[in-house]
């Protein structure tokens, strides 16, 4: 059983994390708030025996394993490091951190601390996105020419907050939300993007300089160019996916959603199939997946590196829009 600490009362621990702990036969054994009355009250809402008072409290804790981070995006850098000199296994949440240095510390310390480090991009473990890859690989499709990304939402006022007035901690949506389309797409094509050009958009939500709509394309090593929209504004549109080759076109519909829904068509000169998709737990799949490699059986969904890569695509990215033109990603590994 893996015994876990939440570093952050967070909506998304709550919603889907600590059920998907728990249904992985793990155990929820602290929190840790900013806040203590918070802490205490969340705790008490989700049947967590006790509330850490420090992060040096929790991480120290000899009764905790791993650690979920959730705390807003400019915390998790020191947090991470922190827990893994402990001999803590960490999951953090995306963006890694808000530098590429401090996500290259981060790994650094896991490695020499021997602990697994993961990055929460929950959509590499959607039904839909696997199925996609599968079928890629396969070469159902043909040489891949072409993908788009339509990930424009609207963020509900629960969310609101930070995401949207401190550009400190992270806000925007182009960290919030490009870097799962990163990561998304480099699962799904199995290749990495090399260069973007984008151009964001203020459009009444975002504040203090903060974007709240991006549009741009990316360059993959292979050849492929990517397309994608993001935004907080966009109350009723779908998402989807769409990766079209040299002998057939994958076309998948609500599928850039934390919930295990959506649809996968491919089409080609025999017409159009809906593949069949195992679906299930996002969140699910990911913690299983990160307590076997605790065990040694593999790695999870996501890693430390795969976190460093989105966020350097994000970081591109805002330089891109900031700038008019385009720009490379590099990770330094």
């Amino acid at each position: 059983m893996v015994r876990w600490g939440l570093i952050g009362a967070s909506t998304i621990a709550r919603e889907w994390v600590i059920g998907a702990i728990r249904a992985n036969g793990g155990e929820l054994s602290s929190v840790l708030s900013s806040n203590a009355e918070r802490g205490s009250a969340y705790a008490a809402e989700n049947g967590i025996a006790r509330v850490a008072a420090t992060l040096g409290e929790i991480v120290n804790d000899p009764a905790i394993d791993a650690v979920y981070i959730s705390t807003t995006n400019e915390l998790h850098r020191d947090q991470a490091i922190a827990a893994a000199r402990a001999g803590k296994h960490v999951l953090c949440e995306k963006p890694l951190a808000l530098s590429l240095d401090d996500a290259r510390s981060m790994i650094a310390e896991a490695r020499k601390a021997g602990v697994v480090l993961a990055t929460n991009h929950h959509l590499r473990n959607a039904a839909s996105h696997r199925a996609m890859r599968a079928a890629i690989a396969e070469g159902r499709i043909g040489r891949p020419l072409a993908a788009r990304v339509f990930h424009a939402v609207y963020l509900p006022p629960h969310l609101q907050g930070w995401r949207l007035e401190r550009p400190d901690a992270g806000g925007g949506v182009i960290l919030d939300i490009t870097v799962h389309d990163a990561d998304t797409l480099r699962f799904v094509l199995n290749d990495d993007p090399v260069e973007v050009t984008a151009f964001s958009q203020s459009a009444g939500m975002g504040q203090s300089g903060l974007e709240d709509g991006v549009m741009g394309v990316m360059r993959f090593k292979s050849g492929v160019i990517a397309q994608f929209h993001d935004a907080f504004t966009a109350k009723f549109a779908e998402t989807g996916f769409e990766v079209h080759g040299t002998e057939g076109s994958l076309i998948a519909r609500n599928v850039m959603t934390q919930r295990p829904v959506g649809s996968v068509v491919l089409r080609n000169a025999e017409g159009e199939r809906e593949l069949p998709l195992d679906q299930q737990d996002l969140y699910s799949r990911a913690i299983a997946n990160f307590h076997a490699a605790i065990a040694g059986k593999g790695k999870p969904s996501a890693t430390g590196e795969d976190g460093l890569w989105s966020l350097a695509t994000g970081l591109a990215v805002v330089k891109s829009a900031a700038s008019g033109a385009a720009v490379k990603i590099e990770t330094g590994l």
